[in-house]
């Protein structure tokens, strides 16, 4: 079974359509139709992870037609990132978060440099330099 046969497969199984698909992976339904079509193009690893994720499927499986298709309900459980699994109460520190998450990678250390100075200057404690970074 080929790559584009496995994700078709994968999105019937959980009774998607390709727009449904494409709109919770966070594409659009013709790059769905891409991935799926004979000669398309192959997913990013970013992209068929969540493609596995939301259709149920193994992800080695799908990435490689190794192993089974299904999720055993113990890998299911760890399936689940620690970082998404984290409990987040506070509307603000959600925000943060998301923001954070969708920052361009140049961008996120700036980010928390900025967070650590505010926290800094609302406590009025210092912290120490950590080794290779200027203060």
């Amino acid at each position: 079974m080929t790559p584009q046969q496995r994700i078709r497969l994968a999105r019937r199984h959980a009774g998607l359509s390709q727009a449904a698909l494409g709109a919770v992976v966070g594409v659009q339904r013709s790059a769905v139709g891409h991935w799926e079509a004979a000669r398309g193009k192959f997913p990013s690893v970013a992209h068929l992870r969540e493609v596995a994720l939301v259709t149920g499927v193994q992800f080695e499986w799908l990435a490689t037609g190794r192993g089974n298709m299904s999720l055993s309900a113990d890998t299911a459980l760890d399936s689940v990132a620690a970082a998404e699994a984290m409990l987040v109460e506070d509307p603000l520190e959600l925000r943060l978060l998301a923001a954070f998450r969708e920052a361009p990678t140049r961008a996120k250390a700036p980010l928390v440099e900025l967070a650590e100075q505010l926290a800094e200057m609302r406590t009025g404690r210092g912290r120490t330099a950590t080794p290779g970074r200027a203060r």
